[in-house]
């Protein structure tokens, strides 16, 4: 069971990691390709719309034949596909790129936390946050590689090819010790069913909260390299200081949770959050903003993880359906994030834009009770979700 457990989180690092490569570099593709910020959020509008449109199929796939194949399979893929991504020639080329990088990227997600999932359920207590630090590591451990090559002058080409190569042979590795086929494979076909009432409300708390963090993930770097001109080397290290204390805090989520309950957790962690994002847009200076975001990761930390472990947990809904159904609102998120910011930045400057995240975090303070309503598979587990 240690190996499983050791295998998921590394495919959960990888995962993260790709990520954290890719948005560490968003300031020198951007210059690189000459694109305004409308025109940044447009190419960025491609990660989600693949995503989105992956989700179904992930979640009937994982429902059907259980998560391991779609994660062998689907992990390599997505990092290979990092690739294409600092060879575009121009906007259009760009946004397919992301397209096909978002849709890998949406299907190994659905699968990896339905095998997180199935491990926590032969642990019989709760281990998705730290699952879901073994993401933030990885988004750490990329943005901060991202961040040493931008200040050595390394290129995005050479940079995504190396960063590729050797994390598919990572997700290759870890994938054979990954849980067999048969361990969260249903036994009888998954059918066609009304979704449960629970899933609504859980859906617009994670949307809030995860609009807050793609927004972050996505435009901390370009708001302190261009608004606080802070350089492309200190802007890389936006994104690194959201992963470091997200990370940090999801190594203690499982015992948060236990200790506050879900609901207090939730709401101590979006007041955080938005404190953290209002204390960047208030400073003049990089380092404060850098603190900032630090902050809002601190808050973000919990809410991901309670809100899969619910929905994977829905009463008459297959895990894999109930994730893939609130990854869908999560890339929602995401995908209404980039343009959203982008045009309001357009129009009102990028930190009179991002205010509309400090409004969305502090409503996840308001909306916390959803979690209550979310039951969990296992009378061992659903104490420590109350």
């Amino acid at each position: 069971m240690k190996a499983a457990r050791t295998a998921v989180t590394a495919t959960f690092f990888v995962h993260g990691a790709l990520f954290g490569t890719w948005l560490s570099r968003i300031p020198a593709v951007k210059t690189e390709l000459a694109l305004s910020d409308g025109e940044l959020g447009l190419a960025l509008l491609g990660v989600t719309v693949g995503a989105v449109l992956s989700l179904p199929l992930a979640g009937w796939l994982v429902s059907r034949t259980g998560s391991r194949a779609t994660v062998v399979l689907g992990l390599p893929v997505f990092a290979l596909l990092l690739v294409p991504l600092a060879f575009a020639p121009g906007l259009l080329s760009l946004a397919v790129a992301l397209f096909a990088f978002g849709a890998a990227a949406g299907a190994v997600d659905v699968a990896m936390n339905a095998h997180g999932l199935a491990v926590e359920a032969r642990y019989g207590r709760p281990i998705l946050s730290s699952l879901h630090a073994g993401w933030s590591f990885g988004g750490l451990a990329g943005a901060a590689v991202g961040a040493a090559v931008a200040w050595a002058g390394v290129g995005p080409e050479g940079h995504f090819v190396a960063a590729a190569a050797l994390l598919a042979a990572v997700g290759v590795v870890a994938g054979r010790a990954l849980l067999p086929a048969a361990a969260d494979r249903p036994e009888a076909p998954a059918r066609l069913r009304r979704p449960p009432r629970q899933l609504a409300a859980l859906a617009v708390f994670a949307f809030c909260g995860l609009f807050g963090e793609g927004a972050i993930a996505d435009w901390s770097a370009v708001y302190v390299d261009g608004s606080l001109e802070g350089g492309a080397a200190v802007a890389a290290l936006g994104f690194a200081s959201l992963s470091v204390t997200m990370a940090a805090f999801r190594l203690v989520g499982d015992r948060l949770t236990t200790r506050w309950g879900a609901v207090t957790l939730a709401r101590r962690g979006g007041a955080t959050a938005a404190t953290g994002v209002a204390l960047a847009l208030l400073g003049d200076r990089p380092l404060v903003a850098l603190v900032g975001f630090a902050i809002a990761g601190a808050g973000l930390a919990a809410l991901v993880p309670i809100a899969f472990r619910a929905a994977g947990s829905l009463p008459g809904m297959p895990p894999g359906a109930g994730i893939a159904a609130l990854t869908t609102v999560g890339y929602t998120a995401f995908l209404v994030s980039p343009p959203t910011i982008g045009f309001a930045a357009e129009a009102v400057g990028l930190r009179t834009a991002l205010v509309l995240v400090v409004l969305l975090l502090a409503a996840v303070v308001v909306l916390a009770p959803a979690a209550r309503t979310a039951p969990i598979a296992g009378p061992d587990l659903q104490p420590h979700l109350r």
